[in-house]
């Protein structure tokens, strides 16, 4: 049987996609029902569920605990990482990842936020865009080579579901472990996002943790002590105006715009008639693919310091609490790209190019290995309608079926 470039064989994979199509949301819908949220990151018992799922589906999987100290070190409670290995002969190797540990829900939901409802053509619920739909679009278009092969098709090579839990907190127990541990050297990466673009890059991340150190005093004897307050209220001044300064530098990656920064989180003082003897900030500093990660660090902590030198009685320590490099496009996963925009605009009559992100996800960590990564899958056209991490997460289900069969088609394209 000839392969995907022939009518027969795309024929093939819409009928087997739009036939299950039904089972393929249903799946989805048990997987948004389950809580996996990071935090508190105790993810192994929908790790448990996905597992079952995926074998009732007839696939072998493999499950993979992560050791109780890395999953502390990461800030989680438990890390089960599910690898499943479909074998079409010889060739190369295409990982395709997911993640299904999910932000907490917070408040301003239509419905139970682990509803896992159908309305209007979408279905809802915490992690259905982010990324437990991906779970299902990875399953089924892996379900459809499956077909693809039966029926005689002519492609050789391994695809590989790798769904992990830790992408909220950086992805160093799920990508990363398994990486580190040796447990699969894919050729390709196909990592989750959105249908009606290819993404090829994304931002890096720096968190740092400033604490600004002073001298306690009584309220009443101010001047005998070193406010801590006061300097942490400098150095917010020297931050913003940094902050301000990142527009005049921009990617040249579409999508991905300038350098951000923020301050997220400010802690600090004693008492209400006790002069501050410490507070501390936590700040977000987004890195363009174009920015050096460790040139970014040096930069943001000189101006830390630069803005508290010539405060008396003060000092500062400055904590990294996470540094995750940019998602970079290279001459390799370029044309993984383009293989997957040729499925995609043919599948969607309309043409798709690829973009960056201004966000960080554990993509990066196989793209930093050497492998050639892209991210594709279930999403809408804007990804701000998904809701991503906001109230009434979503996906629309005609972009999962979509979905799934480019990436189905691409698959096949790529193992011929």
């Amino acid at each position: 049987m000839p392969t995907e470039n022939t009518p027969s064989a795309r024929e093939t994979i819409r009928a087997f996609v739009e036939t299950h199509f039904e089972q393929q949301v249903a799946m989805l819908s048990r997987l948004v029902q389950c809580p996996s949220d990071n935090p508190p990151g105790d993810c192994a018992a929908h790790a448990e569920l996905a597992a079952e799922l995926l074998e009732r589906l007839g696939f072998a999987v493999e499950r993979h605990g992560v050791d109780a100290a890395a999953v502390r070190a990461a800030g989680m409670r438990s890390v089960t990482n599910l690898i499943v290995r479909e074998k079409f002969g010889p060739g190369p190797t295409i990982a395709l990842n997911a993640h299904g540990d999910v932000v907490p829900p917070g408040s301003g939901w239509s419905d139970d936020p682990y509803s896992g409802v159908v309305r209007d053509g979408w279905l809802y619920g915490r992690g259905a865009a982010v990324s437990k739909s991906d779970f299902t679009t990875y399953a089924y278009a892996m379900l459809a080579l499956r077909e693809l092969k039966r029926q005689g098709a002519d492609f050789g090579g391994t695809v590989e579901l790798h769904l992990t839990y830790d992408e909220e907190t950086g992805g160093l127990t799920g990508p990363g472990w398994i990486l580190e541990h040796k447990l699969s050297a894919p050729d390709y990466v196909i990592s989750a996002a959105f249908t009606h673009h290819v993404v090829v890059a994304h931002n890096g991340c720096l968190h740092l943790e400033i604490t600004v150190k002073g001298r306690s005093a009584h309220a009443a004897f101010p001047t005998t002590g070193a406010d801590a307050i006061e300097a942490t209220s400098v150095l917010l001044n020297a931050l913003y105006a940094y902050r301000d300064r990142l527009s005049e530098r921009s990617s040249r990656v579409p999508g991905i715009g300038s350098p951000t920064f923020i301050v997220g989180l400010i802690q600090g003082g004693i008492n209400t008639n006790v002069v501050g003897d410490e507070a501390s900030l936590r700040v977000d500093r987004r890195i363009i693919p174009e920015e050096d990660p460790a040139a970014v660090e040096a930069e943001l902590m000189e101006t830390v310091r630069q803005a508290l030198a010539s405060l008396p009685g003060v000092r500062v320590d400055i904590r990294r609490i996470l540094l995750a490099h940019p998602l970079r496009p290279t001459e390799a996963s370029e044309r993984l790209a383009g293989l997957l925009c040729a499925q995609a605009g043919d599948i969607l009559g309309k043409p798709v190019t690829t973009i960056g992100m201004p966000l960080y996800t554990d993509a990066r960590l196989y793209s930093e290995a050497g492998i050639p990564t892209v991210m594709f899958g279930a999403g809408p056209a804007d990804p701000l309608e998904a809701n991503g991490h906001r109230a009434d997460e979503r996906v629309p289900l005609h972009e999962l079926k979509m979905a799934t069969r480019i990436v189905a088609g691409a698959l096949v394209e790529l193992m011929s």
